[in-house]
């Protein structure tokens, strides 16, 4: 098993499986102080998120990030709440341009710290039909099996 980053907070595994990724963004998310420190306690998870465009601009569905117990009372925190995703403009149009056509969609990959704040990095991604997938696990399990022989060899 691959070991993350240091810098990595959550990754969506789920989503390279499902689509092809055809280009990546980096894109920086709008927090709550609680949910800051959520975060830096490791209580996100962004497998079922995907971004949304409303009035020309970009937001984060579907993401998680679980209260800590010990967060002020006098926060209501809503752990579904749709988050503003912060992106060029040129960016958000080229991928509110892609998205209206046939079979794309705009995934969440992983969020990470940069610099001391929370960075997405989200994905220009097109649907993978079933014979994709199982031609995908073929391919990796081929590629597993070549690295096994090349290790007996030597």
């Amino acid at each position: 098993m691959a070991k993350k980053p240091d810098n990595q907070i959550c990754a969506n595994k789920k989503a390279r499986h499902e689509f092809f990724i055809e280009e990546t963004f980096e894109a920086g998310l709008v927090l709550e102080g609680w949910e800051v420190k959520s975060i830096r306690a490791g209580k996100m998870s962004i497998t079922e998120s995907y971004v949304i465009f409303k009035n020309g601009e970009a937001f984060l569905f579907g993401s998680h990030i679980q209260p800590l117990l010990t967060s002020s009372t006098h926060v209501n925190p809503d752990n579904i709440r749709t988050r503003k995703l912060l992106l060029n403009r040129r960016e958000i149009d080229k991928l509110f341009g892609m998205v209206h056509q046939k079979g794309h969609a705009v995934v969440a990959l992983s969020c990470y710290w940069k610099n001391g704040r929370v960075k997405c990095q989200i994905a220009l991604a097109k649907g993978k039909k079933l014979h994709d997938k199982r031609a995908t696990l073929k391919e990796r399990d081929f590629a597993r099996d070549k690295q096994r022989g090349f290790k007996h060899q030597f």
